[in-house]
This record gives C-alpha cells, sequence and structure tokens, in this order.
C-alpha cells in the first residue's frame, strides 16, 4: 500500500473551509476532488468519537465514488463545559453551518456556568482525526490537538468554524486573526497531517 503514492484524492466534506485546507497541506501534485463535485451530501455521523466519525465519512464517501478518500471530523473541546461541542462541534452551527449561532451558543454555556469565565483562562482545544480509505476496505487514522484557551470575544475575520474565539497556547492571536499559512504550520489538522503525508 505504501510503495503506490497517491496523487488522486477525494476530499470527504462539503465544507469550503476545510477543502482550502487540505488543497494548503496536500502536496501540489495531488489531484484533489471534493463531495462537492459528485453532489454528495455528507453522511449522518452517528459514532461517539472523532475517530470513529472520520471513518464514517471516509468510508461513505469512497464507495459513493471507488475513490481513495481522505476526510476529517475535528472540533473543539471546552473543559468548563465538559469537553462540548467536542463531536458536536459542527452541529452547534445548525443546518445551515452558522457558526456565528454556535459561537453565540459557547459564550453562552460559558456565562451560565461561569458569570465569570472572562477573568479566567478557559482551557480548550481543537481536535482532528483524518481518516483516508481505500476503495479495497483498507483504511488508515491518525489523530492530532492543539491546546489553548477560549478568547473572551470573537477576533478576526480569517479561518472558519471557531477559530475567531480559540487562541492557541502560547499565543495572543486568535485563529481567526492568523493567516491560513501560519495557521496550517501549527493546527490540529497540520499534526493529524504528519502521520498520513507519508502516503502522498
Amino acid at each position: 500500500m505504501l510503495k503506490k503514492k497517491i496523487n488522486n484524492l477525494l476530499i470527504g466534506s462539503n465544507n469550503q473551509g476545510k477543502i482550502d485546507e487540505f488543497k494548503e497541506l496536500l502536496p501540489k501534485s495531488v489531484k484533489i476532488h471534493s463531495a462537492k463535485d459528485y453532489n454528495l451530501s455528507s453522511p449522518i455521523e452517528n459514532r461517539k468519537t472523532f475517530r470513529g466519525n472520520s471513518l464514517l465519512k471516509a468510508r461513505f464517501f469512497s464507495k459513493q465514488t471507488k475513490k481513495i478518500c481522505l476526510a476529517d471530523d475535528s472540533g473543539l473541546e471546552i473543559d468548563l463545559l465538559n469537553k462540548k461541542p467536542g463531536i458536536y462541534s459542527a452541529r452547534w452551527a445548525g443546518k445551515k453551518n452558522n457558526f456565528n449561532i454556535a459561537i453565540k451558543k459557547v459564550f453562552s454555556q460559558l456565562n451560565k456556568k461561569d458569570k465569570t469565565w472572562k477573568s479566567k483562562k478557559i482551557k480548550a482545544r481543537f481536535i482532528c482525526a483524518l481518516t483516508i480509505y481505500w476503495p479495497n476496505g483498507k483504511f488508515f487514522t491518525s489523530v492530532g490537538k492543539i491546546d489553548g484557551r477560549i478568547s473572551k470575544s470573537k477576533k478576526g475575520k480569517l479561518g472558519f468554524g471557531y477559530d475567531p474565539i480559540f487562541i492557541p497556547k502560547g499565543k495572543e492571536l486568535t485563529f481567526g486573526e492568523i493567516s491560513r499559512s501560519a495557521k496550517a504550520k501549527i493546527d490540529h489538522r497540520m499534526k493529524a497531517y504528519k502521520n498520513i503525508k507519508k502516503f502522498f
């Protein structure tokens, strides 16, 4: 399996932000397709872990297209909220994937838990599970994570999802304030990708 490098790949996602980040990570020689190109809706994510959901998506899209598929499941865990939203991170954004709604929900839940949360460092982490699935049923999964804290307010117009409220450990800016290329060097997706880049 390792002898033949992957040069044609389906990204198992309809999230343009994720697709763009994968394009940044993957070698330019890899021809990339996305679920959007095939008008495929994403499957229902009913597993209990990031790893389980990333495998479910990779397998689903590979079976539908007969292509090698790379799928990710990622999300934000906030310690004060008992690691929520976690695997439900995207679902907090509703059917229209509106992360302004999701971010408001995070702040509202934090306020319910602790009115003085803004004066504290609220620990959080982004987790990403990546799975490559081959049409013959073989697969490989890698998990990456980055620790940080929740910003007191939404900052920055870059990135996507919860990026404007996540400050990575050792930094003062949110993921919404740093460029995609700077983020790609340190984030959870990059850490998970390091273990799978040998296939490309």
